[in-house]
């Protein structure tokens, strides 16, 4: 490790804490914590219904049993829905409501926004990895 790899991992770092900082302002703007924000864009970047608790918990790195609580929570706010899953009928897949289509909607546009205002920096932070 040379001193330009610390400071291009530094750099790094701090940008990407930049863009989550960014991320979980405008999930609590929005009245979601950052959390209940990442699931809702996992249930929407799955295939139609195939998210299960199961899968959302390892999309969000959590255990299932607060997964579930996190599913409730998100019931209890009207932002997602229980179906049969299709290819097990002992588990049920998670769809969005009307509601959460709409904020998940504003909250993505922000969200491709900063992330086209910071993907510059972080592709030249990137290249500075494959510079030796």
């Amino acid at each position: 490790m040379t001193e330009t790899d610390y400071v291009a991992l530094a750099d790094f770092r701090a940008t990407l804490r930049q863009f989550l900082a960014f991320s979980e302002r405008e999930a609590k703007q929005a009245g979601l914590t950052p959390q209940q924000h990442q699931a809702l864009l996992a249930i929407k970047g799955a295939e139609a219904g195939k998210m299960t608790i199961g899968l959302l918990a390892e999309r969000l790195i959590l255990q299932p049993h607060s997964t579930s609580g996190l599913v409730k929570r998100l019931e209890e706010l009207n932002l997602i829905y229980r179906i049969d899953c299709a290819e097990d009928q002992r588990k049920m897949a998670l769809g969005l409501t009307e509601q959460a289509e709409k904020l998940l909607s504003v909250l993505s546009s922000a969200h491709l926004d900063e992330l086209r205002r910071v993907g510059p920096l972080l592709s030249e932070l990137m290249a500075r990895f494959h510079s030796e």
